[in-house]
């Protein structure tokens, strides 16, 4: 397990969330956080996917709460 310090840009602004965690698989990296961002259009209750802020990322909402971040680990 691992802190986020170094693995997302500054633009995803998640370093300062509480109960944030990063887990490496490999070449994967999976980040999972709470939602904080207030978001523009209707959410799905359950599952929502959408793609990341940065190139080959993939975001998915959990429950409207839990968000977790699918990428490429930079090493």
């Amino acid at each position: 397990m691992a802190y986020l310090q170094s693995s997302f840009d500054t633009r995803f602004s998640l370093q300062l969330s509480p109960n944030a965690f990063l887990v490496r698989l490999g070449r994967r990296e999976i980040f999972v956080c709470r939602d904080f961002r207030q978001r523009s259009y209707a959410v799905n209750p359950l599952l929502d996917c959408s793609t990341g802020v940065q190139a080959g990322h993939l975001e998915m909402l959990f429950i409207k709460k839990w968000l977790v971040i699918l990428s490429k680990a930079n090493w």
